[in-house]
């Protein structure tokens, strides 16, 4: 990654291009993995979206290969143990992903401030509002920061759904499995007019967008993207 970010750094402030090839070489580890088939499904915007909440259900560690997938760059809230991975870690410290401690409100309000600069710089963040894996597939209840943040800064809030990583990496198992792994995305929803008083509402509508995206993936009847276009 420092091979790329040294000589982007000067004039790529907003790391775009280093992140871009993070997830790149997240995409190339999930293809060189025999046990993981994972693909992109449904319409998907090929432009890079600029001022929005990416909120996504999470069932698994690689969930993060998976919705690597998707042709534009986002900076990930996770949680703070995965920037100490070697490699992977590091990686993310460099383009500006966000670190969560689980249990620390000061560290919350940090990493949410810190997604919020990226908004008003037209970056997209990723965030997994359910803030932890489901066991079971099902969604857990949504917390609010997504949604405040998406108010504060005017950023669309935009519902993506996984389905099939919970088989590659299963919570609170290490052992690697085969896995069918799919993601789609749905159309944003806008916040302009939106107040706090807004955040339940809001987090409703995309709670229920990702349960409709959820039920298309595990019917099948989203079709794989044929054509991808990836962007910065």
């Amino acid at each position: 990654m420092m091979a790329v970010y040294l000589p982007t750094r000067p004039f790529d402030s907003r790391r775009l291009i280093s992140g871009r090839a993070l997830r790149l070489v997240a995409v190339a580890a999930a293809k060189f993995n025999p046990f993981w088939r994972f693909r992109v499904v449904g319409p998907v915007p090929e432009a890079r979206p600029r001022r929005v909440v990416c909120v996504s259900n999470h069932l698994s560690y690689t969930d993060i290969f998976l919705i690597s997938h998707l042709p534009w760059e986002m900076k990930w809230l996770s949680k703070d143990s995965i920037f100490r991975i070697p490699c992977v870690g590091w990686g993310m410290w460099l383009v500006g992903d966000v670190p969560l401690a689980r249990g620390s409100a000061q560290s919350a309000k940090a990493a949410l401030s810190r997604c919020a600069e990226w908004l008003r710089r037209d970056v997209p963040v990723m965030i997994f509002p359910e803030g932890t894996r489901s066991p079971t597939g099902e969604l857990l209840p949504f917390k609010d920061g997504a949604f405040r943040i998406a108010i504060e800064t005017g950023a669309d809030v935009l519902p993506i759904a996984v389905w099939g990583t919970q088989s590659a990496l299963p919570k609170n198992d290490w052992r690697a499995g085969f896995a069918r792994g799919v993601v789609t995305v749905g159309e944003p929803i806008s916040t302009r007019g939106m107040t706090l008083a807004d955040v339940p509402r809001l987090k409703g509508e995309a709670r229920t967008r990702i349960e409709a995206l959820l039920e298309r993936l595990r019917s099948g009847e989203e079709r794989p993207v044929h054509r991808q276009v990836s962007t910065v």
